[in-house]
């Protein structure tokens, strides 16, 4: 009786896996194939104390950051894949002066392709941080592409005087989001 059964679950077993459900598989689903990714990364940061601003003899002067290397769009994959870029900003004053930082993207020749400005007032006993996001798409996206080096300029207005003493500090955070897309 064993044996009986053993052969009637194999028969069975044959017979099911001779009528198995099939579809036709479309393998040119994958030229529609679409990745969208994104990422979050530090873009620059500093932080310029109040005094910064002030030279050994105790004259103010403006600080102007050296131009430094932006090879972030050498890499031919990023340039080709790339859709739009946020740079976000964060400006945090707590010196009693105004200031003008520009931000200056350039190509390898120090030619100017586009500059960010932000007018940033004096501290004034409240919090006083300004932030703002730059947008990179199209025309202006090809213009950050061509980036090989950018450039901090910090111009202090005129105001209460500044020295070895002065408090606070002027701070930018920053950070930059790029939106790919691979076909």
């Amino acid at each position: 009786m064993k044996k009986y059964l053993n052969r009637l679950i194999g028969f069975v077993l044959l017979i099911g896996c001779s009528f198995s459900c099939s579809s036709d598989l479309d393998f040119d689903q994958a030229n529609d194939l679409k990745l969208k990714p994104t990422f979050v990364g530090n873009f620059s940061y500093f932080d310029a104390p109040a005094t910064a601003f002030v030279a050994n003899d105790g004259s103010e002067y403006d600080l102007a950051f050296d131009n430094q290397d932006f090879d972030v769009f050498r890499d031919k994959y990023l340039n080709d894949y790339l859709q739009r870029a946020d740079f976000y900003f964060e400006i945090n004053n707590t010196i009693n002066r105004a200031y003008t930082l520009t931000i200056i993207l350039m190509t390898e020749n120090d030619e100017a392709l586009t500059t960010i400005r932000f007018n940033v007032p004096a501290y004034s006993g409240t919090p006083n941080t300004i932030t703002r996001t730059e947008i990179f798409e199209n025309a202006r996206l090809d213009l950050l592409k061509s980036t090989r080096k950018m450039g901090f300029q910090i111009a202090m207005a005129p105001g209460p005087a500044l020295d070895k003493n002065s408090t606070g500090n002027l701070i930018l955070r920053s950070n930059a989001t790029a939106y790919l897309e691979i076909q």
